[in-house]
């Protein structure tokens, strides 16, 4: 079985495994995870010139259901402009049934159906962390790096660490996320308070939640802005 296999195997048993109601916006502490993301997000956007996303074409690779590309069109992204790739095809249909207007299909990021520097903006969400084959890894990093504008952004948020109770992702560190776009220019940022946390404190106190939320270690994320040096 090749890693492209494997994938979709532990898909389909990560998806009978996990409670829906978990991940919902009526989840208040999935609620809170989703907002403070939202946020940092936008802040990172306007930092880096995409405040006004009409005019930007936008990727996310492993795009799952387009839940972040729905996001993009609110906040002003034109949905003929946005493109979403996923290996899933169950993942891509309900996507494609959520906003039509917005281009979806299936395939293996190794090898994108993209001309060179198409897109201002790839987004990598809890992509790479899935998939435990360093060389298709590299292989999707590479092509990231090629349908992207000599001027545009990588959007990465994925997990930094190991889930002790889901063996099917592996968090990634600086330094292999470094490895695998290597020379170019990288702004880090902690992101996601720790979801049992979240999940526990968020009904008593969102307050509370802001708070811890700024140790840094009790985040288990990072959110970070990859752009090739000029």
């Amino acid at each position: 079985m090749n890693e492209t296999a494997r994938i979709k195997e532990r898909y389909i048993r990560r998806a009978g495994s996990v409670k829906r109601s978990t991940y919902t916006y009526f989840n208040i502490g999935n609620l809170f995870t989703i907002q403070t993301r939202q946020r940092q997000l936008i802040a990172r956007l306007k930092r880096y010139g995409c405040e006004d996303l009409r005019n930007k074409t936008i990727l996310e690779i492993g795009c799952g259901g387009g839940i972040w590309l729905r996001d993009f069109v609110q906040w002003g992204a034109l949905p003929d402009r946005i493109y979403g790739v996923d290996l899933i095809e169950d993942r891509i249909r309900i996507a494609q049934r959520l906003n039509p207007n917005i281009h979806y299909s299936i395939g293996n990021a190794e090898q994108l159906d993209f001309p060179d520097k198409t897109f201002d903006v790839v987004l990598l969400s809890t992509c790479l962390t899935s998939i435990l084959d360093a060389k298709m890894k590299g292989g999707i990093a590479k092509e990231t790096l090629r349908v992207l504008r000599d001027d545009g952004i990588i959007i990465w948020y994925d997990f930094r660490y190991n889930n002790p109770k889901n063996p099917d992702v592996r968090g990634i560190k600086k330094d292999e996320l470094v490895g695998l776009f290597g020379d170019c220019s990288y702004c880090f940022s902690f992101a996601t308070l720790a979801p049992p946390i979240s999940r526990l404190l968020a009904p008593i106190s969102w307050l509370a939640c802001e708070i811890i939320s700024k140790i840094r270690f009790l985040n288990t994320h990072y959110l970070v802005i990859i752009q090739k040096k000029h």
